[in-house]
């Protein structure tokens, strides 16, 4: 396979695709302004990154630094110069693919088929460096040597508990702790101070595909049998364990993606039934209950990524299509936007917002199993205008 930082400009793995006019975003933003009656919302494609492999798995955005796990490589991008800084990979044919990318502290967070976590260090020269594989083998030893820190896996085998036993297929940071989920059916806590895991939890009854966690702390959980479940630690924040809130199931199957409201007091989740759900809390004494607010209804295949930017909430699903949705004053969501260009499934997605003008523009990337990742503009403005 060629390191894609080898090839030359005219064989690299960044195009360029060219607006349908010559105008540019800005010029777009000044001529639909919000006071328009007919807004409408100013979008361009305007770069796309293929990799020399066939499917993006995971994207993620850290410091303007665009992160597109495609199999076992991890290739890093500038997203203001478009340039290629580095690909990176653990060296390990039997790893499989990148199924999640986190960040904590100068740090960068892997989730790999083969189980395992590996944490990575961004080099002066912006080369990542390999840093520890999880569970450490400190932790692995310390673990080993007590009967009582093994569980039974399946028949005839067991596994220390802080070990995953099939692929991490999420993560998410939260108050220094990281949150992994599994398609072992478990989710795992672990300090990001020194890389142990301090808890284990059995989750759901099938495989775990994605996790989320508010500032607050509470851990929501969806996976393989159409659940989605709330966790709190037992005692508060202080608390040592996590226990079950309440379990979500409305979804008719499989749940693939959650996401949270900036302020996280709304949950959304996609699925295989291609809804997007929009769940809120109770108010008063069933606080602690969450109800369906509202269901999304507009891809024609299952919802696979789901995330939240500027107060909008962006989908990507296996009909192709990244869909933008944003609200009106009393919180009802609606489809704003519908990107098109891809040829096969939109398996994942990362945005950032630049707010350095009048007209703020968000910038969405979306990345496909055609192994195509495309950056789009949206104005952000010229949505809120439309709600």
């Amino acid at each position: 396979m060629e390191d894609p930082s080898l090839l030359s400009p005219s064989e690299t793995s960044i195009s360029y695709e060219t607006p349908s006019s010559t105008s540019t975003l800005s010029q777009e933003l000044q001529r639909h302004r919000p006071d328009s009656q007919n807004v409408v919302v100013p979008h361009l494609c305007v770069y796309s990154f293929r990799t020399s492999t066939s499917h993006i798995s995971c994207l993620a955005l850290h410091d303007n630094l665009l992160y597109a796990a495609s199999g076992e490589d991890i290739n890093v991008y500038d997203l203001t110069t478009h340039t290629h800084i580095d690909t990176f990979t653990n060296n390990n044919p039997t790893s499989g693919s990148v199924k999640s990318i986190s960040f904590h502290k100068g740090k960068i967070f892997t989730a790999h088929q083969d189980s395992k976590i590996r944490v990575w260090r961004i080099t002066a020269g912006k080369r990542h460096r390999l840093v520890s594989t999880l569970p450490t083998v400190k932790d692995f030893l310390r673990r080993s040597i007590l009967p009582k820190n093994y569980v039974c896996v399946r028949r005839h085998k067991k596994r220390l508990w802080i070990e995953h036993n099939d692929a991490v297929s999420g993560l998410a940071m939260a108050n220094s702790f990281m949150y992994s989920v599994s398609w072992d059916k478990c989710l795992k806590i672990w300090r990001t101070s020194d890389f142990r895991c301090v808890e284990s939890v059995k989750a759901h009854d099938d495989a775990v595909n994605a996790v989320a966690v508010s500032a607050a702390g509470t851990v929501y959980t969806a996976a393989a049998d159409g659940c989605i479940r709330v966790w709190e630690r037992a005692g508060g924040v202080e608390g040592r364990t996590h226990t079950l809130i309440t379990t979500l199931e409305k979804h008719r199957s499989t749940v693939n993606a959650l996401a949270l409201s900036g302020d996280g007091s709304s949950l959304f989740s996609g699925g295989c039934d291609r809804w997007i759900l929009v769940w809120e809390r109770e108010e008063g004494a069933n606080a602690n209950l969450m109800v369906t607010a509202q269901a999304l209804v507009g891809h024609t295949g299952p919802v696979l990524c789901l995330i939240t930017v500027n107060d909008m909430i962006i989908s990507g699903s296996s009909d192709q299509t990244v869909r933008i949705w944003s609200h009106t004053v009393d919180r009802r969501y609606y489809c704003a936007l519908l990107l098109e260009g891809h040829v096969k499934p939109v398996k994942s997605l990362a945005a950032v917002s630049s707010g350095d003008s009048s007209y703020d523009v968000v910038s969405i990337c979306s990345g496909s199993l055609d192994g195509e990742i495309k950056v789009w503009e949206v104005s952000a403005t010229a949505l809120n205008a439309k709600s």
